[in-house]
């Protein structure tokens, strides 16, 4: 027995509707993109508070940052001794704080440069500004100006006779892979290492302990 189609069904088919393409909304993906900075290997981390100290100190191989944004200009400390520590510590200080009340072979003057030992071990050099005819600060100033392009270690001649610094030269030019110098401005570097040791006031605390005043330690 055959059945007969229903008289409508060609209409029904006919009339149907198909189904709506829904196009992207255009930056939909824009809300769901990674901002923040993978810490996968090879990627620069963020540096902490750096040691500060003269080249010389270095008792290895150092190179100093080619770049100018990587040198401070001079800028103005004073030691300051602080209860339980042992030796005093490095404070930047506003240079008309300093000279209003301490007097000037109190305040050191010198400028401050990234370097690194090898394989991107980060510090502050102590570049010198100042008396500049001492033996000592003009080799220590020519041997910054050497390791900007390469590997130099720097030793005292004082056993020799000698009031100088003598530079050695790495023997290989590439003995150690170059520099991965940090993008961040030697300015935050700076702030950070120096975090809490900034004198900017007439009443900071280690200003007032270099100068004998009396502390309102409540």
């Amino acid at each position: 027995m055959t059945t007969k189609k229903p008289k409508n069904q060609k209409i029904v088919e006919e009339n149907v509707v198909p189904p709506k393409i829904v196009k992207p909304t255009s930056g939909f993906l824009e809300k769901f993109k990674s901002r923040k900075s993978p810490t996968i290997g090879g990627v620069e981390t963020l540096l902490t508070a750096l040691p500060l100290h003269k080249i010389s100190d270095a008792n290895d191989f150092v190179r100093l940052s080619p770049l100018e944004a990587h040198w401070s200009p001079e800028l103005c400390f004073v030691s300051v001794p602080i209860h339980g520590e042992k030796r005093d510590l490095l404070h930047l200080i506003d240079e008309e704080v300093a000279m209003q009340h301490l007097p000037s072979k109190k305040i050191k003057r010198f400028q401050l440069a990234l370097a690194t030992k090898p394989h991107d071990v980060f510090f502050l050099c102590i570049v010198p500004t100042t008396n500049l005819e001492n033996s000592w600060n003009s080799t220590t100033l020519t041997a910054c100006e050497r390791a900007k392009t390469h590997w130099v270690q720097v030793s005292s001649r004082r056993d020799e006779g000698v009031e100088a610094y003598k530079i050695d030269p790495a023997r290989d030019v590439d003995a150690f892979p170059e520099p991965k110098w940090p993008s961040r401005p030697l300015e935050e570097l700076i702030e950070v290492t120096f975090r809490g040791r900034t004198i900017e006031v007439h009443d900071h605390p280690a200003l007032l302990r270099l100068i004998g005043a009396r502390q309102n330690l409540t």
